[in-house]
């Protein structure tokens, strides 16, 4: 029997986009519910247990709701791409290139939560630094980032793509989470291994896909005798062999002109980067991916794959 996958708000935009990279897939069956019933509790319950994996694409409520529903049931399998669970101890995080031992935690767990988007790039550049010993962990981290407007959801979609809507947004390039508490920010720092909480500076570009995160350094603020070269090195070493992650060779980052933001849109890998000058003092990391891929929908059919292959 073909195992069976929900994906419990299909209709939404994660959800859909998890759709698209199943289509054509003959080694699952997938369950649906009609969109008209989306909201019917015992449909989405039944559903849910007949299910061999659970994929949430739901507000946080939502998702701890569903999750309720299958605790009796230890034959379902969760995957939630909300951020409701993204530093419970029980649950395993879903980020397989974030250390050597990560994918076969995924593979092995019932439940399992889906990275955020911004935290993909931003804990996929902090944390090699962290394990090898060159970053402190009481660095005082920062994290500026653009995303491409999909990742706010149908309601973002609509107000960037309907110039009539009352709530339209024109601007090209806007600052959001001023206040400083976006919901990502626990994920990086207990994942990115971190004893402060880093600042986070995230805004979205006037295109629907793409992401760039930067993370920079003061290099004597890093360990004695860290620079470009070593912190490159403790990149490409820590994502050797890794197939969704690549670390651009530093001759190649020198010659770029520009890095843009949707250069990976529809794609489910990511980019890192290092930029700066041979003996300089100073350093810039970027993550380049795709806010839908390997930050949210490709990143769930990624760790359901793990999952199934256990």
């Amino acid at each position: 029997m073909k195992p069976r996958i929900f994906i419990d708000g299909e209709h939404g935009t994660t959800g859909l986009q998890i759709r698209t990279r199943m289509a054509g897939r003959d080694d699952v069956e997938l369950l649906s519910i009609p969109e008209a019933e989306r909201r019917n509790a015992a449909m989405r319950e039944d559903l849910l247990n007949a299910a061999d994996i659970a994929i949430l694409c739901l507000p946080d409520d939502a998702s701890k709701e569903a999750v309720a529903m299958t605790a009796a049931n230890n034959n379902v399998r969760i995957i939630d791409t909300s951020t409701a669970f993204r530093v419970h101890p029980d649950w395993a995080y879903g980020f397989a290139e974030m250390d050597r031992v990560q994918g076969d935690k995924i593979r092995s767990a019932r439940h399992v939560a889906n990275p955020g988007c911004y935290p993909t790039g931003a804990i996929g550049l902090i944390r090699p630094l962290r394990q090898a010993g060159i970053l402190p962990e009481s660095y005082m981290i920062s994290v500026n980032a653009v995303s491409g407007y999909t990742g706010g959801g149908k309601q973002m979609i609509a107000q960037i793509e309907n110039a009539a809507a009352p709530d339209h947004i024109g601007s090209p390039h806007f600052l959001y989470g001023l206040p400083l508490k976006h919901k990502h920010v626990p994920e990086m720092q207990i994942h990115g291994l971190l004893a402060r909480t880093p600042i986070f500076s995230p805004s979205v570009g006037k295109f629907p896909q793409g992401m760039i995160v930067q993370v920079p350094l003061f290099i004597d603020h890093l360990a004695a005798g860290a620079n470009l070269e070593s912190v490159h090195r403790a990149l490409t070493e820590h994502y050797a062999g890794q197939q969704i992650v690549e670390v651009v060779p530093l001759d190649v980052s020198a010659a770029m002109p520009r890095v843009d933001a949707v250069e990976l849109a529809g794609a489910d890998t990511m980019k890192l980067f290092v930029f700066g000058t041979p003996g300089g003092e100073q350093i810039n990391l970027v993550a380049l991916l795709d806010n839908l891929g390997k930050g949210a929908s490709g990143a769930a059919v990624q760790n359901m794959d793990l999952m199934l292959s256990a």
